[in-house]
């Protein structure tokens, strides 16, 4: 069970920390919920604690989990389907997974993808949200600036063509 002030990630919508835990009556049930403030787009999102299994709530990495991601987004790319289709999919159950490391690999290939061909607007949405995914995490293990966590992450990219 997570306490308030712990920094946890919610897959598919980014790291955050949990400001209260509230009872709450919805729908004709009274059920507790944990309050989670994500930082990056200033939003709050109410997590039921029966539920965080399921869903897949998981505190942040360390910071020697960040040398890893850093590495996963310095490696070369991945092979990936040249089906826009399978490469959607294979990429949505990595970012839906809550593992940060499928994350990084998501942004890293869809970032050399675009260096080299472009991307179709749902992969651009999908690279961007992916992205704000992996910022979030890294803001708050690391104490540092979503501007920050970007220019990180762009160098990374800078000299691919």
């Amino acid at each position: 069970m997570f306490k308030i002030g712990d920094k946890v990630v919610y897959p598919m919508h980014g790291a955050g920390i949990i400001e209260a835990i509230e009872e709450k009556e919805i729908l004709g049930a009274r059920k507790k919920y944990y309050v989670m403030k994500i930082p990056i787009g200033d939003m709050k999102v109410m997590i039921p604690l029966d539920n965080v299994e399921q869903i897949g709530l998981r505190e942040i990495i360390d910071d020697d989990d960040v040398e890893q991601v850093f590495s996963i987004l310095k490696a070369k790319h991945s092979k990936m389907s040249t089906n826009w289709n399978r490469r959607y999919r294979a990429n949505m159950e990595k970012i839906k997974s809550g593992d940060i490391f499928q994350v990084a690999e998501v942004v890293r290939n869809l970032m050399f993808r675009d260096k080299e061909k472009g991307l179709s607007t749902g992969e651009r949405k999908m690279l961007d949200s992916a992205k704000q995914i992996l910022i979030s995490e890294l803001v708050l293990v690391q104490d540092t600036s979503e501007e920050d966590i970007d220019e990180i992450i762009n160098r990374f990219f800078a000299d691919v063509s």
